[in-house]
């Protein structure tokens, strides 16, 4: 029979033992994992059924418990396995969720996938790890000190993930794409200028490190691919990473003009905490055109206003995917062997957000789609923007 606090002792075992964590994070099962859990509890003295542990694990594989508030677990580091998932209320202060990765490389176009697929693992319904949000400022364990090797910055819709992918493709390549977790801390701290820049710059330090950690051993290089509306943060990013060569990637605005007309970006619809951001008077009375033009045209002249910040790579879709090896590779300081070339090239083969399908271009389909609304509303935003782009990108 099981001992009244059989559940809270057995949480407590699996957070503080990380090689159990490991261990028990394989087993995909629910069955399974919750007999190998309940084996381990009583090889620890804890009287416990698996019948116990399956009762009370609730299946979350959207995180939306996430949204009720969260008690603090702990206040220390997790073990490297476990990656930020989002910020979360917690009594009197933000805190992180964590959730146990197990042996899953990030290799989806988007953390956010893999973050999903990591939710299902057993073990986040049963163990759940939450710590205060200032951790980030404190020390932080081996695996999870290097900063990033480069920093993707890009318009949307302009061949972002093909980069991401290709470069995550690579032996030891660690590739965070576009992690909430990491828009949430730019958009907290980026709306919030009057905090100390000391204290807005350890918190993205430290939100990268626990993204980027090295959690086989064998990490050879790590890029951030950002948010497409992180470009109006670039002084925030180059203040946290000083030596970190970053590029922003575009392309001709009217195919994506096109593209997001066919499936719009978080971004380019009103109504969010982006709407601060962009600054774009009375966004709801604006035709679609006009309003994803005007969105696309803040992300654009940021990157053109910090062009001089330093570091900065300024890369055309149309050069893809060709620039990655000659240019952004170069600039980025990754060495590349036949290996890891290869791996590369393999990758851009497949399309970069449904990688099941070989990669078609779809530039000639995203013309034949233009109306004149389209048309109108990139001659008003965007292709002056589009000009000096070129240009940076020649020099």
């Amino acid at each position: 029979m099981s001992d009244p606090d059989a559940l809270g002792r057995l949480r407590a075992m699996i957070l503080t033992d990380e090689a159990l964590a490991d261990r028990l994070a394989l087993t995909e099962d629910r069955d399974a994992f919750a007999a190998a859990a309940a084996e381990a509890g009583h090889s620890g003295g804890i009287k416990i059924t698996a019948e116990a542990i399956l009762a009370s694990s609730k299946r979350d594989p959207l995180g939306i418990e996430r949204f009720t508030g969260q008690q603090v677990t702990t206040v220390d580091w997790p073990g490297r396995n476990w990656l930020p998932a989002a910020l979360v209320p917690a009594p009197g202060q933000l805190a992180i969720d964590w959730v146990h990765f197990g042996d899953a490389p990030l290799r989806e176009s988007f953390f956010e996938d893999s973050l999903r697929c990591a939710r299902r693992r057993p073990i986040n319904a049963l163990s759940k790890v939450c710590t205060p949000l200032d951790i980030l400022a404190k020390p932080a364990p081996a695996d999870a000190t290097a900063a990033p090797d480069g920093l993707i910055f890009h318009m949307s819709r302009c061949g972002s993930t093909l980069v991401s992918q290709m470069l995550a493709a690579m032996p030891g390549g660690i590739v965070v794409s576009e992690a909430p977790p990491l828009d949430a801390i730019v958009q907290m701290t980026h709306s919030h200028p009057e905090a100390p820049l000391d204290q807005r710059v350890a918190l993205l330090r430290g939100m990268a490190a626990a993204l980027g950690r090295d959690r086989f051993g064998n990490r050879r290089h790590y890029v951030i691919k950002t948010d497409s509306w992180h470009s109006l943060a670039l002084p925030l990013f180059r203040a946290a990473f000083p030596d970190t060569p970053w590029v922003f990637l575009f392309r001709d605005p009217i195919e994506v003009m096109v593209s997001q007309m066919g499936m719009r970006g978080s971004q380019t619809v009103p109504g969010t905490e982006l709407d601060a951001v962009f600054a774009i008077p009375d966004p709801h009375s604006l035709s679609t055109e006009d309003h994803i033009a005007r969105v696309l045209n803040r992300v654009t002249q940021a990157a053109v206003d910090h062009a001089e910040i330093g570091g900065g790579l300024f890369v055309d879709y149309a050069e893809l995917p060709y620039a990655v090896e000659r240019r952004i590779l170069p600039h980025f300081g990754i060495e590349a062997n036949p290996e890891g070339l290869a791996a590369m090239h393999a990758a851009a083969t497949w399309d970069a957000k449904t990688p099941s399908f070989a990669f078609a271009p779809d530039s000639d389909d995203q013309r034949r789609t233009v109306g004149d609304a389209i048309r109108a509303a990139t001659a008003a935003h965007l292709d002056g923007m589009h000009h000096q782009l070129t240009a940076l990108a020649a020099r």
